[in-house]
């Protein structure tokens, strides 16, 4: 339901779109709200996927506890986004540029170690603001091309206040696969990830345990929790002195998705740290 693909341009029809919009998330955190308080997650948050012949797409809706004008002030900016793409495990590193074109976010994407940037699938996001007001934003970055054929990456974002110290968030993560893409997700999954989950519960085994979604949709779960933790981590970090805030974001997200090492523990914490200093000490040498 992400409603920020409308380009405004101010006056009354952008108040107007601003205020239906704030409506629209509004309604959707009233119709969430008993799963936002009581889920597996220990966390007020909600996620779901779908997946089509083409196309996969997963979301997540959650309330943190940050008043809107952080949120905003933080995620509602290019330069800031690469500080928070880097804590993903599978991101090697991240450079913003602009343009008149607009704002470029060039990320590579490799394994989960250390590598030279020659061995990484350089990805370029092109990054759009829909909408800024007093108590609404939506922004997202797009992607025509991605590793194994995919293309079409879209991640979007929008977020409305709650009250004077919590914000609604609403995150999405989707891109589109042919044919080549999906053969090779396929040979991925039968082999390296075949033990790997996502987050949706598809049933119960006889000792009462849950089974989770395998294949394609619970790997887009997977990294849409992923990216999400790394907002929050990001997020989590702003009250630490700027000096120590790379240890305490790399720290919080590496925590946080621990919480959920069936689906998400892929290094030990220590690999993890050293790993990300030294992406992140490339990444500002390249900067």
């Amino acid at each position: 339901m992400l409603i920020c693909t409308v380009w405004l341009a101010g006056g009354e029809s952008f108040a107007g779109e601003s205020d239906m919009f704030v409506a629209q998330l509004s309604a959707k955190h009233t119709e969430l709200l008993d799963q936002l308080l009581h889920n597996r997650f220990e966390r007020a948050l909600y996620l779901e996927s779908a997946e089509s012949q083409n196309d996969l797409t997963s979301e997540i809706y959650a309330v943190v506890e940050y008043p809107f004008a952080i949120v905003n002030t933080a995620l509602n900016n290019p330069a800031h986004w690469c500080d928070v793409l880097i804590l993903h495990i599978n991101v090697k590193s991240c450079h913003a540029s602009s343009s008149e074109a607009g704002t470029v976010l060039a990320i590579h994407l490799g394994r989960k170690a250390y590598q030279p940037l020659v061995d990484a699938f350089r990805l370029e996001f092109d990054y759009r603001a829909a909408i800024t007001t007093q108590d609404y934003f939506a922004l997202e970055l797009n992607a025509k091309d991605g590793p194994l054929s995919t293309h079409d990456y879209r991640i979007r974002i929008e977020a409305t206040p709650i009250d004077a110290g919590h914000t609604f968030l609403h995150f999405s993560y989707a891109y589109a696969f042919g044919t080549t893409g999906r053969l090779a997700m396929q040979s991925y999954l039968l082999t390296i990830g075949r033990d790997k989950v996502g987050f949706t519960i598809t049933g119960k085994l006889p000792n009462g345990q849950p089974t989770y979604i395998q294949g394609v949709r619970g790997a887009v779960e997977r990294n849409t929790m992923r990216y999400y933790l790394a907002i929050d981590a990001y997020l989590a970090a702003l009250s630490t002195p700027h000096e120590g805030r790379l240890d305490a974001r790399l720290l919080h997200w590496y925590n946080a998705t621990e919480q959920y090492a069936r689906q998400l523990h892929e290094v030990g914490r220590g690999d993890y740290l050293v790993m990300k200093r030294k992406e992140y000490r490339r990444q500002q040498e390249a900067q």
